[in-house]
């Protein structure tokens, strides 16, 4: 590859023979250590005979404070603050 052009991220394909089982009526599979997802969720999809899960997306900042809930302590009364300019 050229030093001028930008290296292409390979994906190296990898794969890996794992077992099925039952988590009560689900069906489950093991991911191993080494195809690990970050995080605790992932989004499934299936395309033709095949699974596809990947990680998903961080959830947005509004959606996490959407669900966040009031804050039941008083804050304290702030004295106001001097309007001269100060020398520092």
């Amino acid at each position: 590859m050229l030093r001028h052009m930008p290296a292409k991220r390979r994906s190296v394909i990898r794969e890996q023979h794992v077992k099925l089982f039952r988590n009560g009526r689900n069906q489950a599979v093991r991911i191993p250590r080494e195809f690990e997802l970050p995080g605790n969720d992932a989004i499934m999809r299936r395309e033709g005979e095949r699974l596809i899960i990947e990680p998903a997306p961080p959830k947005s900042l509004l959606a996490v404070l959407d669900k966040l809930s009031p804050i039941q302590e008083k804050f304290p009364i702030i004295a106001e603050l001097a309007t001269e300019p100060v020398d520092l």
